[in-house]
């Protein structure tokens, strides 16, 4: 029998082994927070001692207006602090926006998985994509996801592994290039998705500091947008299957999607059932959505899509898609003939979330104590104030920004939370210099984005974890970064030249 001799690896490739080495010998995730808990209370405390604040122009949402601001360094080992640190346990959790969001997801996701609905899925995928397409048609979808806010981390990126699986490659390879479509290039769509609008209008709010009778409307970034679109689905598609997936190698973990890639009898009536269910669910979502002053709309303006109830609770509707669909799925093929097989599907997908939903306690804790501290504020204006003294022309100091937030993105998730306080600085500065405002917005979606995919304080990046231990027993964070960092400089690099050639060839940034 001939022996199969493995090609050597590349210095990349051994610095990308060496990296999931040492990322997974740093211990268990938990432990990771309860020592930056540990560092931020002694750091919080150090700050305020010295008397540490800043002074800026800040957006403030409840008058939406740019207004002075001064934020100072608060210890967490006062009386106040550690009252805040004891009483706020509870309500930081609760309040903690991704566990809902989790819970909510899988009580749908868990009865369309538990069916088989989703694995029918994924091999009929399989069955009519082209084979060389798969990937690029997944991380198509990834990006485009963003129109559906948190779906694409709850959904996408499990199939995608499992659809990888089923032809035989990597399941960690498409696990990658889904999370990377969905977290790295989250602030970008072919579409105008719901984050848009408030970013539009924080950076008007900028804009009249210098130029009162100037606006930008939602589609002001939809020609960068949909270019970058293209751009990060080729890249992405290319690092998969030229970088992550050597590197992986052949799958030899024992985990495996039951069945072959072609569907049964019963898979197909299941299927009908499922298109049934769908429809169904449409409807009713039509009925409270499309209707003048239907519930769904915004109470005020009668929009469906800017504030609307319709999109602060799209996660419920996505539910609903995959219970009825799970369900109808279920009854067509027989794998779900009661309703509490239906119960019990959704229990056992809650269940599996109890390492997860541990995890994210003591996250939502750090977080909160962060922000309580001040010490994201202090950084970002800080590194702002920096640039801004840097003496930099238009082009650099538009490059220079995106630096900044690349580097704010490890410390600050919340892609508005961090232009609230970027776009008082950054626009009026850039305008003076003769930039156009659509650029700066666009500097910032370049910037805000790639990091998403390799920074613990990503809410979901936990949960990608916990993916990758299903394919993987001994994954753990470093894996994720390993896996990920590839995707993260390329993007960062040439995502970065994409938008210095855009500014330089003054193409125009979107309509109007």
């Amino acid at each position: 029998m001939d022996t199969v001799i493995a090609a050597p690896k590349t210095g990349m490739q051994k610095l990308l082994d060496a990296v999931e080495r040492v990322g997974n010998r740093v211990p268990h995730p938990v432990m990771i927070f309860v020592y930056l808990i540990g560092i931020v209370v002694v750091l919080s405390a150090i700050l305020a001692l010295f008397g540490v604040q800043v002074s800026y122009m800040a957006y403030n949402p409840a008058t939406h207006e740019i207004e002075p601001a001064t934020t100072a360094a608060r210890s967490l080992l006062t009386i106040d602090g550690i009252r805040f640190m004891f009483a706020g346990v509870v309500r930081n959790f609760m309040g903690f926006n991704a566990v809902g969001v989790i819970i909510v997801a899988m009580v749908g996701v868990g009865v369309a998985e538990e069916s088989g609905l989703v694995k029918a899925l994924i091999r009929k995928l399989v069955m009519v994509a082209p084979p060389k397409a798969l990937t690029f048609i997944l991380v198509l979808v990834g990006i485009l996801s963003s129109i559906a806010a948190d779906a694409g981390y709850l959904v996408l990126i499990p199939l995608a592994a499992a659809a990888f699986l089923s032809v035989g490659r990597h399941p960690l390879a498409g696990l990658a290039a889904a999370f990377a479509a969905v977290a790295a290039a989250f602030l970008v769509n072919v579409l105008i998705v719901p984050v848009d609008g408030i970013l539009t209008e924080i950076t008007n709010d900028a804009i009249r500091l210098v130029n009162p009778n100037r606006t930008i409307d939602l589609a002001a970034n939809l020609w960068f947008s949909i270019g970058s679109v293209v751009l990060l689905t080729v890249l992405i598609t290319v690092i998969t299957e030229k970088v992550i997936e050597p590197r992986l190698g052949a799958y030899a973990g024992d985990y495996h999607v039951p069945g072959e890639n072609t569907l049964s009898d019963d898979e197909y009536r299941g299927l009908r059932f499922a298109l049934r269910g769908l429809i169904a669910v449409a409807v009713l979502i039509g009925l409270l959505l499309l209707p003048p002053g239907a519930p769904l709309r915004n109470p005020d303006t009668g929009a469906m899509i800017s504030d609307s109830p319709f999109m602060n609770s799209l996660i419920v509707s996505i539910a609903l898609v995959f219970m009825a669909c799970g369900i109808a799925y279920g009854r067509g093929a027989g794998t779900l003939k009661t309703t509490g097989e239906a119960i019990g599907a959704m229990q056992k997908a809650i269940g599996s979330l109890g390492g997860l939903i541990l995890l994210l306690l003591v996250i939502s804790q750090f977080i909160a104590f962060f922000n309580y501290t001040n010490m994201a504020t202090l950084a970002a204006v800080s590194l702002a104030g920096v640039l801004q003294q840097a003496n930099l022309d238009a082009l650099w100091l538009l490059v220079g920004f995106v630096v900044v937030v690349f580097v704010l993105d490890l410390l600050i998730t919340a892609a508005i939370a961090k232009w609230a306080i970027f776009a008082p600085v950054f626009v009026p500065l850039l305008m003076q210099l003769g930039v156009e405002p659509e650029a700066v917005l666009a500097a910032y979606r370049v910037g805000d984005s790639p990091i998403n995919a390799i920074t613990p304080l990503n809410a979901y990046f936990a949960m990608i974890v916990t993916f990758a231990i299903r394919y993987q027993k001994d994954a753990g964070v470093g894996t994720v970064i390993a896996l990920m960092l590839p995707y993260v400089l390329v993007l960062s690099v040439v995502w970065t030249a994409f938008l210095a050639g855009w500014y330089l060839l003054g193409l125009p940034w979107g309509l109007g």
